[in-house]
């Protein structure tokens, strides 16, 4: 089973009513099954889109931004979806990114444009990254990191939540 980057757009009300089925089930499942379109999956993309930017532009201020929206802010752990109905514990628990802080990620992913990064991309295979993929890294790369923006634009402008995790 391969791991991937999870995402759910979610409103404190969703939150709320998962606690509250978590606290009265026998074995803490928190019901846990958001909308199929506030949710993505974005494989394993973003993971090696961070390990490119760490290899060809360490001081980026965009590896922050990143990394902060798969990470969550993790002093706002969800305790009640560290469950194994909710994801299978490889990676810590899953984190919550509150409105306030899913609209300043959104903002932030709005502007940037990952273009001139791309454009490093042959240098970066030269020196071994992506060395088993086969296809074309830089579309995959572009349309996961676009999928990622896009998600984050609607959460911030529908006052959302973003619950992430890996499983």
């Amino acid at each position: 089973m391969a791991l991937t980057q999870q995402l759910a757009r979610v409103s404190q009300q969703y939150l709320d009513r998962c606690c509250g089925v978590a606290a009265s089930a026998s074995d803490g499942d928190p019901d846990w099954d958001p909308p199929d379109e506030d949710t993505l999956d974005l494989d394993w993309a973003i993971w090696q889109l961070l390990a490119f930017y760490r290899r060809m532009q360490p001081d980026a201020w965009q590896i922050a931004v990143v990394e902060r929206s798969i990470r969550g802010d993790r002093s706002d752990t969800i305790a009640f979806l560290d469950h194994p109905g909710m994801y299978d514990g490889f990676d810590g628990p899953p984190a919550l990114l509150a409105p306030a802080a899913v609209t300043e990620v959104a903002h932030a992913l709005a502007g940037m444009d990952i273009g001139h990064l791309l454009e490093r991309l042959p240098a970066y295979r030269d020196l071994g990254g992506f060395s088993a993929f086969s296809g074309d890294p830089l579309a995959y790369l572009a349309e996961h990191f676009d999928l990622l923006q896009s998600f984050y634009g609607i959460a911030g402008r529908r006052g959302m939540a973003v619950v992430v995790w890996v499983d």
